[in-house]
Order: C-alpha cells, then structure tokens, then sequence
C-alpha cells in the first residue's frame, strides 16, 4: 500500500482498511533495488531481513500468511525484524504501538494475525487504548501486563526507533521487504509476493557472498 494512498484513507476513515493499491509509489525497474550506501544494520552479525509493514494494509494481511512459514525456515544466520510504518500519522502510531506491546508480551504467533482482521474486517479501533485493552480481554491475555507493556519506557522507545529505521530506507509503501541494509524488494517489483520471498532468498545469497561491512 501506497504511503500517499494509506494516510489519505486514515484523513477519511476511523479505522485503517481501504481498497487494494500499488505496494509502492513509484514503479520499480528491475526485482529489487540496491542501496547505496547500504544502510546500517542493528543485527551486527547476523544478516537482517526487515519486513516493513502496517495492519490497515491489505497486501501486508495478504502477504503474512506466507511470510508465516518462511520466516520459520531461515537459516541461522539471518535475523528477522518486523517494522510497523508510521510515517508521522498518529492512527499508524498507535497501531505500531500494539504490535510492539504484542512482541515484547511474547504474543506474535497468538495475536499479530488477529490484528489484521480486527482492522480490516471487524473495524475494531484498535489504534485507541480503549480499543486494545476491550480487544485484547477478549484474547485470552493478562490484560494488565499487556497494557502495562503497551505504555511502557520499552515500547515507546521501539516506535522512535521503527520511525527512524523506515527514514534511513526512505520507505514509501509497504509491505517491503529489506535484506541487511543494501537492498529492497516487494511485490510492485517482483510481480507477486511469493516471487518477493524467492527474490529475498537470492538476495541473502548474493549479500552472504559479499565482504563484511565493517
């Protein structure tokens, strides 16, 4: 989803769904796009994969599913990070904010999925702290150490960080995927998003042939 497309949905609607759009602004000339210079990882010896996401999103909800499996097939030697997009809308905001209390509660296999349909399909407010805290009581959780979570040092300290790490990619759209600071891809450029994850297979490939970064 276009980030022009979703904060133009989020001016009119109070919760984050909208018809299908191009996964990025601007059409892609080749399957992934180089970055130079490369961008600093935070998985220093590990290669990064970072998929950059939000859950008002219709091809992130598409495109998880799959991600699911694949993430559970990594080698060793790769790290994988979720950065929800904010892109300075305060609805975007509160939403990363959920995810970043569902990971630090350890709840990413119980409740991330469920977000996505909670948005998009039963238009529950979660970008409200009224909304998680009704919507999270309902999932079986501890609702006061998920809240407790969900307002803490940690979790606000991960949105400033998610904001500056979408900065540093400059990213535009989403879902995009970026393979440890030298490359991005998506499905505006692979053409479908198992064609994505095949290309971030080729990337890691390509990366681990390259010299270390210092």
């Amino acid at each position: 989803m276009n980030r022009r497309i979703a904060l133009k949905q989020l001016a009119a609607l109070a919760v984050l769904a909208g018809p299908a759009a191009q996964v990025l602004a601007a059409p892609a000339s080749g399957p992934y796009q180089t970055l130079d210079p490369a961008v600093p990882t935070d998985s220093k010896d590990k290669l990064e994969v970072i998929e950059f996401f939000h859950y008002g999103c219709p091809h992130c909800r598409a495109f998880d599913p799959l991600l699911e499996p694949w993430v559970k097939r990594l080698p060793a030697d790769v790290a994988f990070v979720r950065v929800p997009a904010i892109w300075g809308n305060a609805q975007l905001a509160r939403l990363a904010q959920l995810y970043y209390a569902i990971e630090v509660s350890g709840k990413v296999d119980q409740l991330h999925g469920k977000v996505f349909t909670a948005v998009q399909d039963d238009k529950v407010p979660l970008h409200t702290e009224d909304g998680v805290r009704e919507w999270v009581a309902k999932q079986g959780v501890d609702v006061k150490a998920f809240m407790d979570a969900y307002k803490s040092f940690g979790v606000q300290s991960m949105l400033k960080r998610a904001d500056q790490v979408a900065r540093a990619y400059k990213i535009q759209g989403v879902p995009t995927m970026a393979v440890d600071g030298r490359y991005l891809t998506s499905a505006s450029m692979t053409g479908s998003h198992e064609a994505t994850l095949k290309m971030v297979d080729e990337l890691l490939g390509r990366t681990r042939s390259q010299p270390k970064r210092g």
